[in-house]
């Protein structure tokens, strides 16, 4: 590794080499001081370098690659894109595209989301009045590639976001058909939480001698995060998650299914809980309110399915419910981890019932957590403020 997680001293984005109108914006937004990832990845990128960064969501990687890439970026022709980002989710394309587009601007250049699930035809007209760089997720692209609405022969910078999710949804053959189709030489940057597996065949194999950057972020791990396992009566499970989420700014809750997600987050506003389901069955303008409405406050929980959830980056996150257990060790911590991100603080709450038990059991063990499982109804004072109660000097 080139650099892994030192301290670095206080630097700001011009030092970095970024231009003052991009930094002007940055300011404007009020972000002023670059994230580690950002200091240790963009002056590689402005040489022009192929850059892998390990970095975790919510590090700061869209602003560590989009900077500089729109500061290298030349104009485009209508169709024919000059910069490429894909990544594995509609929402983290929408994302990627609404952080990046003030910045673009201020370069003169165009950004487009291009992603599933919504309509084709707007997509191509967009891409028929010119966009220089394109965020997209890769099903999307390849059925505009085959249609001849786009063209990524002549793309000179490419970004790879969240690869690991990539290999993890098994989008790792679409990828890969993808940059083949790139035929000018070109800049590749990729951005991942792992770099083994089908992650490392992906550098060898299409990034060249890459500066090698590892962030030593906050990790979420089982041992920082605020573990709760609440033992729950089935008639009661609903309130018990409204008392939880009443007592927090803002919560996730995630269930197995499309149709439990809706029928909780009903279930939920019956009890004036502001919620929105969130997964794959709905419209996407459907899914973009409900992420905005809860980004900005105006409902407190989102219900979501594993799936549909990997594409909410919100950083603010105090707790996260698991409504219906998670399956396995990776799918709890990917769960719990949509919380204490960035630094800050947060409870995972694991509601059991009682033929649910011995799994949550197992999990636990998995996990190496040894708390009690506590026994809890709707009405408890203890559910106000999970964060002090301790669970360890309760009797099992």
């Amino acid at each position: 590794m080139d650099c892994k997680g030192k301290e670095t001293m206080s630097v700001g984005f011009s030092e970095l080499g970024i231009e003052k109108d991009l930094v002007d914006e940055l300011s404007h937004q009020g972000i002023t001081e670059p994230f580690e990832i950002q200091k240790i990845t963009i002056p590689d990128i402005l040489k022009g370098r192929d850059v892998c960064g390990k970095a975790k969501t919510g590090s700061g990687k869209t602003i560590a690659f989009g900077l500089p890439l729109l500061q290298l970026l030349p104009a485009s022709k209508p169709g024919k894109p000059t910069g490429l980002a894909l990544v594995p989710t509609r929402e983290l394309a929408v994302q990627v595209c609404k952080e990046l587009e003030p910045l673009a601007l201020k370069k003169g250049l165009r950004t487009k989301a291009i992603y599933g699930g919504a309509p084709i035809e707007k997509q191509i007209d967009f891409l028929k009045r010119g966009v220089d760089f394109v965020v997209a997720t890769p099903g999307r692209l390849i059925d505009l590639l085959e249609r001849g609405d786009i063209s990524v022969k002549g793309v000179e910078k490419i970004v790879i976001d969240e690869a690991d999710r990539m290999a993890d949804m098994g989008f790792m053959p679409q990828v890969e058909w993808i940059l083949r189709q790139v035929e000018v030489d070109h800049q590749t940057l990729l951005f991942s939480a792992t770099l083994d597996g089908m992650v490392s065949g992906l550098i060898s194999r299409y990034q060249q001698d890459p500066a090698m950057h590892e962030v030593d972020s906050r990790e979420v791990t089982v041992a920082e995060m605020q573990h709760r396992f609440i033992a729950v009566h089935e008639m009661d499970q609903v309130k018990v998650a409204a008392a939880i989420i009443n007592s927090s700014k803002k919560t996730i809750v995630f269930t197995k299914t499309r149709w439990g997600a809706d029928k909780l987050a009903s279930k939920l506003l019956q009890e004036n809980v502001t919620a929105a389901a969130i997964h794959g069955d709905l419209r996407q303008t459907q899914r973009e309110r409900a992420l905005k409405d809860f980004t900005k406050g105006k409902i407190r929980t989102l219900v979501a399915t594993d799936v549909a959830a990997r594409g909410i980056h919100v950083d603010d996150v105090e707790v996260v419910i698991h409504y219906d257990p998670a399956s396995d060790a990776k799918t709890y911590l990917h769960r719990s981890g949509r919380t204490a991100r960035a630094g800050g603080s947060g409870v995972v709450v694991s509601l059991i019932c009682w033929d649910q038990e011995l799994e949550i059991r197992k999990l636990m063990r998995r996990l190496g957590l040894k708390q009690p499982i506590v026994e809890m109804f709707s009405n408890d004072e203890r559910l106000k403020n999970l964060i002090v109660w301790n669970p360890d000097l309760e009797a099992d």
